[in-house]
């Protein structure tokens, strides 16, 4: 859990490449945690603009815990990503 601490913490300052990285390695182990590893590493894909990636790591934390809040994150970005693809009719 200390772990994930401070990925989140890196993730808030803005060392995304950093927390992938040691996310990478940590969901590579049999960490207990891994749905929560799954929706930080969709978080940090986010604050990229790296939408199918975070996308994808949000309904890999989803399929571990469906009650896990990558459910609320991945509607979140689908949202976003719907209000963007409409725009683009209205140009």
């Amino acid at each position: 859990m200390e772990q994930l601490n401070t990925i989140k913490e890196l993730i808030n300052q803005g060392n995304v490449e950093q927390a992938i990285l040691q996310l990478d390695e940590i969901l590579q182990t049999d960490f207990p945690e891994k749905d929560e590893a799954y929706y930080l590493r969709g978080n940090a894909y986010r604050k990229q603009s790296n939408w199918q990636q975070a996308l994808n790591n949000y309904q890999y934390a989803i399929d571990l815990n469906p009650n896990s809040p990558a459910r609320q994150a991945r509607n979140m970005v689908m949202d976003i990503l719907n209000f963007f693809h409409k725009d683009m009719y209205n140009q």
